[in-house]
């Protein structure tokens, strides 16, 4: 309860020094993207297609006080046939000196500076089933709760070019339940950036821990772990590699701890109104029952690339295709197969 009330009267004291107001500043941004998929699912030895009207409207909200603190919170309303509201967003303080504190909702750390790496475009893909647990992110060991705070530190902390961030999160103290649930987590990122001729490198990573609460049988390891990635951009060329690594929980009936790790590389090129992009994935993991050391395979080895014309200002065109081999308990599963993609969006 005492952590809980710190934060509270955290946002309560930095909040009571902004001045009357009538009204924060506003600004919208949005955008509409419709598309048509064809899927080839190999293990089902079919093929199918939709159409995917997909929307989201974005608000983003600011102010700053009469002692140059610029406080902001945004949402975002999302249409991907179902409406839903994004609503996971914190309170950033951002103070003069260029360091910031989130507060509620802020994340963890260790993926906040998760390195970028470039990846295809359009919504093309085949359907992940629940018991393949093979990560794709890798920032997948970062694990947070709503109660919590991210300190962001200014540019060019200690060194040119560096900035770090830190985390920490609790949860609402809630009983423990059948199914798992972070308790409280912590994480620590950085990103540094520096040039090397004509070069601009970017290398980030950062580390996250937790602790997992359940009324039954205990997983063998807290959801934690590190990820590390390298972003190189010469012209109007990008590169960039990023790996993770570190252990996880998911939900299959009962609860499902994983080890697993996961690379990323990805190469995009612009040149005119044409954007060329190619990303490839392999995701990695021994999974098992709580309690239990994961002692099966799971896989995952994804291979996507996508050609992007602007069409006009905020408006483009893409056609996108992807290659899926996935593999539960070592064994090819239906999620395999390859899917094509091409669509337009408009964005403001």
């Amino acid at each position: 309860m005492k952590k809980e009330l710190l934060i509270a009267s955290a946002l309560v004291s930095t909040l009571g020094v902004a001045s009357v107001a009538q009204a924060v500043t506003a600004t919208m941004a949005g955008s509409m993207k419709v598309g048509a998929e064809f899927e080839s699912d190999d293990g089902l030895g079919t093929d199918n297609n939709q159409v995917l009207d997909q929307s989201n409207f974005n608000i983003s909200l600011s102010e700053t006080t009469d002692g140059g603190t610029t406080i902001s919170t945004s949402f975002e309303i999302v249409d991907e046939g179902t409406v839903a509201a994004d609503d996971d967003n914190a309170i950033k303080l951002t103070f003069t000196d260029g360091s910031a504190l989130e507060l509620l909702n802020a994340g963890n750390a260790a993926g906040t500076h998760a390195a970028a790496v470039p990846g295809a475009g359009g919504e093309q893909g085949i359907a992940g089933t629940s018991d393949n647990n093979a990560p794709t992110g890798i920032d997948f060991a970062a694990g947070s709760t709503a109660l919590g705070v991210e300190w962001h530190s200014a540019a060019d902390f200690l060194a040119d070019g560096l900035k770090v961030s830190a985390s920490y999160s609790t949860d609402s103290g809630i009983a423990k339940s059948a199914t798992v649930r972070t308790e409280n987590s912590w994480g620590v990122g950085a990103t540094y950036v520096t040039s090397a001729g004509d070069t601009t490198l970017t290398i980030s990573g950062g580390i996250a821990d937790s602790e997992n609460a359940t009324s039954g049988t205990q997983a063998t390891n807290d959801k934690g772990g590190f990820n590390v990635g390298v972003v190189a951009v010469t012209g109007d060329l990008t590169i960039g590699v990023g790996y993770g690594d570190g252990d996880s929980h998911d939900y299959e009936g009962a609860n499902i701890e994983i080890d697993g790790s996961v690379t990323k590389a990805g190469i995009k090129y612009v040149t005119g109104d044409l954007t060329m992009a190619l990303g490839m994935t392999n995701g990695e993991a021994k999974d098992g029952s709580f309690g239990t050391a994961g002692t099966t395979d799971d896989s995952i080895d994804e291979t996507s690339a996508s050609v992007t014309y602007a069409v006009a200002s905020g408006v483009s065109a893409v056609i996108g295709y992807t290659t899926v081999d996935a593999q539960n308990n070592g064994s090819s599963i239906t999620d395999s197969g390859s899917s094509w993609y091409i669509g337009a969006s408009m964005s403001f």
